[in-house]
């Protein structure tokens, strides 16, 4: 197994870190939020950088390593 691009050239680097911007389901207001994909499907807490209320993040990874991102009020959790 090798991870060279040259000896292998469908191989693809995982991508670590992803950028997604959401919409605070509270206050309506867009948000960047920094992914960390390397553990695969989570699910936390992080408060909104405006309005600083709990909004539930689920992360899911595909099988290409993109992130897929839903939000929830707590209500909605």
């Amino acid at each position: 197994f090798t991870t060279s691009n040259a000896r292998c050239p469908e191989y693809r680097e995982p991508r670590v870190l992803a950028y997604e911007d959401i919409e605070c389901p509270y206050c309506g207001e867009w948000i960047n939020l920094v992914l960390d994909t390397s553990a695969g499907a989570q699910r936390y807490i992080e408060d909104c950088q405006v309005c600083c209320r709990p909004i539930t993040v689920v992360l899911d990874v595909d099988p290409d390593g993109e992130a897929l991102v839903s939000v929830r009020s707590e209500e909605d959790a």
